[in-house]
């Protein structure tokens, strides 16, 4: 969960998963985490909806361990 400033500044993000307050210094995020948007189409019981929601890099790892099939990781070649 993202919260921001009147100025549009990041203020602060929250795990959706295990409540944690994340780091966000100077409208930054200062430490690991996923965000996701998703917009649901018409083969699902969402339809037009679209969620939103943050993860800390711990419960992602939590999750991750649950899934069948791992996911793809590929290295970054250069960050910009």
């Amino acid at each position: 969960m993202r919260k921001y400033k009147s100025d549009g500044e990041l203020e602060t993000v929250i795990c959706n998963c295990c409540g944690k307050k994340l780091a966000v210094r100077d409208g930054l995020l200062r430490e690991g985490s996923l965000e996701v948007e998703h917009a649901w189409d018409y083969f699902s019981e969402k339809d037009g909806e679209v969620h939103r929601f943050d993860l800390c890099e711990e419960c992602y790892d939590e999750i991750l361990r649950t899934f069948r099939i791992g996911v793809e990781v590929e290295e970054m070649k250069e960050f910009l």
